[in-house]
This record gives C-alpha cells, sequence and structure tokens, in this order.
C-alpha cells in the first residue's frame, strides 16, 4: 500500500504549487492579469435558465458548450485542458451548465462533437489577442467592444477563430454563430454577428484583414508581433532578447500549433512499449516510437480513442511528455535508493521514477497540495507503484529545516514520525538524508504553452521575480537532504534562462559543495548545453521546453 504522511510544516509565506505542468503558483489578485473590460450586463429580454426556450432553431452543440467553455475559463478561473474528457466536470456536466446558462436545451456532446470543442477552444484560446484585434476593428467604435458581453465576444470569437485560422465556409460559420447569439442572448445580438462577421468575410475574401505593421520602434514592433502570433507583448519582448526575433517567432508558432502527446507504457504493471503499439494499432490511432526514450510512444490524434478504450483508466500507460521523461533519465533512478521527489504532485515524474526501481528502493514524494497528494496516492496504487512510493504532505521549505535540526532535540523533531514499520522518516534522531532528490520546481511554464492555451493569459512579468525567489528557497531547501555523494537534480518546463541557468549559478555561488554532473552522460548530447545541462527546446526537438540540472553532493564538504 501507498505510505501516506501527512506533515502540517507551513510556512506564513505563499502556498507553492508543486510544478507548472500542474496547477500553477497563484499570485496575489493585484499580480493577475486583468480581464478585458466587457460589461457583464445583460441588454434586452433575459432568457430565464430555470425555463429554456422552446425555439424552432438548430444550434450547433459544440459551438454552445465551446462558447460557454471559453466564457468560464476567461471569467471564471478554468482551465482548458482540465475540462476535454467526456464525464465528470466535463461534456456531460458541460451541457447542464449550457441549459442554465444559456437557457435552451440540447443534445448531449457525441464524440465528434467533444473533439471539435477541444479544437475550438484552444485555438480561440491560444489566437485570443489576435482575434480581439480583429474584431475592434470591424466594430463601429472602441466601446462597442469594450461594453460587449462576455458570451457575445466568445460567439464572435469563435467565428472570427473559424473563418480566419480554421478557413471553414464563410456561409454556414455565419449561419450557425448567428443562430446561437439569437437564442444565448436576443435577436439583437445576432444581428450584430451577422454584422460583424459578414464584413470579416468580404475582408477575408479579398486579402484586406486589418493587420498591424511591423514598423516603428522595438516597442512598437514588439506590440505588432504579439498581436499577430497572440501572445503577451512582454513575452515577446522577453524572448526577441534572449532568442533572437527569428527563433521567437517559430516560438510562438509552436506555442499556436496543436499539440502532440506522447504516451508512457507502464513496465511496474508489466505492460510494455510493444504491448502499447499493438493496443494503438487495434485501435487505428497513428503512432511513432519515441527515439529518445524506450517506454514512450507518440500520438498526435487519437487521445479520445485511447481514452475509450481504458488505458490510462487502467493504468496500462499514462500521458507525458517525453521532455519530462527526459528529466527522469537525467536523475537515474536504480533499484535500491532512496529518492526524494520535492514538489511531486500530479506525480507524472514520481510514477515513472517508481518503475524504474523494479520494487526495490523508496520515493518520498513530498508536497504542500493535500488534495493532489491523494490523487497521486491513487493513481500509484492504479501502477502498482504504491510499495516504494510514501507520499509526505508539507511545505519543503519547512519539512527540510525540521529534517536538519533533528539532531537538536527541538520540537521540530516530534513533527517527524513514524508512518508504519515499513518507512520511518527519521532514524536514530538523525536527519534523513537521501541518495537522489529530484526538485521540479513551480515555474512560469513558459516551455509548455502549446499544451497550456491558457497559460500564457495567466502570466505576468511581475509573477518572474516572485517565481525565481521561491525557486531559491526550494533549491536551498532541497540541498539540504542531499547525502554526501548524493544528487539534486533541478528542472524547470520552462525555457527561461532567469529559472533556469541563472538560479543554477545562483545555487553554487551559495553551495561551494555542490557542482555540475554534465547531463550528456545521461542522455543524447543534442539535448546538453555547453555547461552540462539538459535544454529541450520546442524548436529544435519538437517537445515541449524543459530544463535540468544535475548537481553532485561533494564526499568532502562539512
Amino acid at each position: 500500500m501507498a505510505h501516506s504522511l501527512s506533515v502540517q510544516l507551513f510556512s506564513s509565506a505563499e502556498r507553492h504549487k508543486s510544478s507548472s505542468s500542474s496547477k500553477p503558483f497563484k499570485f496575489s489578485k493585484k499580480s493577475r492579469p486583468p480581464i478585458p473590460t466587457v460589461s457583464t450586463r445583460r441588454r434586452g429580454p433575459p432568457n430565464p435558465a430555470q425555463k429554456p426556450q422552446k425555439l424552432n432553431l438548430e444550434v450547433s452543440p459544440h459551438r454552445a458548450v465551446s462558447a460557454v467553455r471559453l466564457m468560464r475559463i476567461e471569467l471564471g478561473g478554468a482551465f482548458a485542458d482540465l475540462l476535454n474528457e467526456k464525464g465528470k466536470g466535463s461534456g456531460d456536466n458541460e451541457m447542464g451548465y449550457v441549459e442554465r446558462t444559456l437557457g435552451f436545451r440540447t443534445r448531449d456532446l457525441e464524440d465528434r462533437d467533444l473533439r471539435l470543442v477541444t479544437d475550438i477552444v484552444g485555438g480561440t484560446v491560444r489566437w485570443r489577442r489576435f482575434l480581439d484585434y480583429l474584431i475592434l476593428s470591424l466594430c463601429h467604435d472602441e466601446s462597442t467592444f469594450t461594453r460587449m458581453e462576455p458570451l457575445l465576444l466568445q460567439i464572435l470569437r469563435i467565428g472570427f477563430y473559424e473563418i480566419v485560422k480554421l478557413e471553414m465556409p464563410s456561409y454556414a460559420v455565419v449561419d450557425e454563430n448567428v443562430r446561437l447569439a439569437k437564442i444565448a442572448l436576443r435577436p439583437g445580438a445576432g444581428n450584430m454577428v451577422n454584422g460583424i462577421l459578414r464584413k470579416l468575410v468580404l475582408l477575408k475574401e479579398t486579402n484586406s484583414l486589418p493587420l498591424p505593421k511591423l514598423e516603428g520602434d522595438d516597442r512598437a514592433q514588439a506590440r505588432a508581433l504579439a498581436t499577430l502570433y497572440s501572445h503577451p507583448v512582454w513575452m515577446v519582448r522577453r524572448w526577441t532578447k534572449y532568442l533572437g526575433r527569428e527563433e521567437a517567432i517559430k516560438l510562438m508558432m509552436w506555442n499556436n500549433s496543436d499539440p502532440n502527446f506522447s504516451l508512457r507504457a507502464n513496465r511496474a504493471r508489466g505492460f510494455s512499449r510493444a504491448e502499447l503499439v499493438s493496443r494503438l494499432q487495434s485501435l487505428k490511432v497513428s503512432h511513432e516510437l519515441s527515439p529518445h526514450l524506450d517506454d514512450f510512444v507518440r500520438i498526435r490524434t487519437g487521445m479520445q480513442a485511447v481514452i475509450q478504450a481504458g488505458l490510462l483508466k487502467e493504468g496500462l500507460c499514462s500521458v507525458q511528455d517525453e521532455s519530462a521523461g527526459l528529466v527522469v533519465s537525467i536523475v537515474d533512478p536504480q533499484p535500491g535508493e532512496s529518492i526524494v521527489d520535492c514538489c511531486a504532485a500530479p506525480g507524472g515524474k514520481t510514477l515513472f521514477m517508481a518503475s524504474c526501481l523494479s520494487g526495490q528502493g523508496m520515493i518520498s514524494a513530498i508536497d504542500i497540495n493535500e488534495g493532489r497528494l491523494r490523487i497521486l496516492r491513487d493513481t500509484a496504487k492504479l501502477h502498482k507503484a504504491d510499495g516504494v512510493i510514501t507520499t509526505v504532505h508539507a511545505d519543503l521549505r519547512v519539512f527540510a529545516v525540521s529534517n536538519y535540526h533533528l539532531r537538536s532535540g527541538s520540537e521540530l523533531s516530534n513533527l517527524l514520525y513514524l508512518v508504519d514499520c515499513n518507512f520511518l522518516l527519521c532514524q536514530d534522531n538523525n536527519p534523513v538524508k537521501f541518495d537522489k532528490v529530484l526538485l521540479d520546481a513551480p515555474c512560469s511554464g513558459l516551455g509548455v504553452l502549446s499544451k497550456r492555451a491558457d497559460l500564457r493569459w495567466n502570466r505576468r512579468l511581475e509573477d518572474m521575480e516572485q517565481l525565481k525567489v521561491l525557486q531559491d528557497e526550494l533549491l536551498d531547501a532541497a540541498s539540504m537532504l542531499v547525502k554526501p555523494g548524493g544528487v539534486l537534480v533541478y528542472s524547470t518546463c520552462s525555457i527561461d534562462v532567469e529559472e533556469n541557468e541563472e538560479r543554477v549559478a545562483a545555487f553554487l555561488q551559495r553551495h561551494r559543495e555542490f557542482c555540475i554532473d554534465s547531463a550528456d552522460r545521461y542522455i543524447s548530447p543534442d539535448f546538453v548545453t555547453e555547461h552540462g545541462f539538459y535544454s529541450s527546446s520546442p524548436m529544435k526537438h519538437s517537445l515541449d521546453g524543459a530544463f535540468a540540472a544535475r548537481l553532485v553532493h561533494s564526499y568532502l564538504a562539512t
């Protein structure tokens, strides 16, 4: 059984999250990105949610759900990637929300509609800045746009995305979105959608869309690029500075493309990659073998078929990007080792490391989020990895200090205790040190913007400074858990030099007992920088952006 250790060790500082690929770090309300100032007032006769209208008009269910989902993402803080799978909190539940919000009944989503919702929502979120620029250009005046009702704005965004980016037949797009606006809001809203979309169609047919021009000073050109490729201006300026304009454009194009996915066969369940390939072939899911990792298979489409076949639910495989898998390769977990995963939830790397131990060894999975740790424990049981994984509910920064001060006999030592007869966090009143420590730190997530379509709009430049402080604190804490001769791996899913190379350099200045162990001993040199770090690049490797540094604790350190 998976062990569980709940250690109530929390500082008064903000609670950090497990990683940027999971639920993002929460900042104060002042630091959150502003929501477009569109009016929430409903003009005209309302549609009471409890009295669905009985109109002889057919509305595409996927457009209705897409509009509501987009509104919830922007105004309600929901995440697009958490709502794609049919079931609780998604397809079935979404239809009830459509009925309550839009005031009309429609049928449950079929699989085809689910795929369309995923495509439309993801694409519309990615291209939001560009779409809003076009919508504003075609409105009568700026106030028409700024005072626009949220649902009406989402309907227009969908229509613009379908016409400009998906190049769907314009007559069908105009007709369907006009119907949706009339039913969801009122006839006048439908007339407005009709007028604006028809303007767009005319401009597109004559190749005269009102696009921003790349002219003026660097700031002006950054704003134009940010609009053309639909990213925040601060990201464009940052990438242009560190990568150069050409590479920055390539990165933004990658972020706006449909994401690729990889599946990892679960060796702990005795399920090989060959067996996974056989199942994918039977499901007629197009795939290719990963050239970098033996257990991984790439798929571009067909995720819905994989889900419906129960491969994930049965624990036979996991969705995990190769960039994350390569971090585990750098940790290089071996049977019999003691390992701690410092910001473990939701547990993708934890489970992969566990599968490498062949049932021999121990992984302590620490995270501040108890709910997400509970999910990790359940998944560990499903993956037959619960025998080597122990979950620890704690703030790493306080946990590490408590462990370090066990020798003093302080009251903090009473917070660390025996979980069961098989697992002891402290031994003989001495702090436990681990063979290997993985710190997959909370970060900006700038390397995974292709998969996290909404993340670009939820990050601000001010967040970077807060994250760097947190990363330094976590690195210092994680270093206290490494035994002499042991290994500390610092990783992020960011491509930002300030979160990656600069954090490691600052850490090494503070901790002379650590030195760099070049990653080329564990992964292909194609991923290794001149300083010995692992770095995956969307532009170079067609993988999510990620970083890792393998640091060794000297035996001679005191």
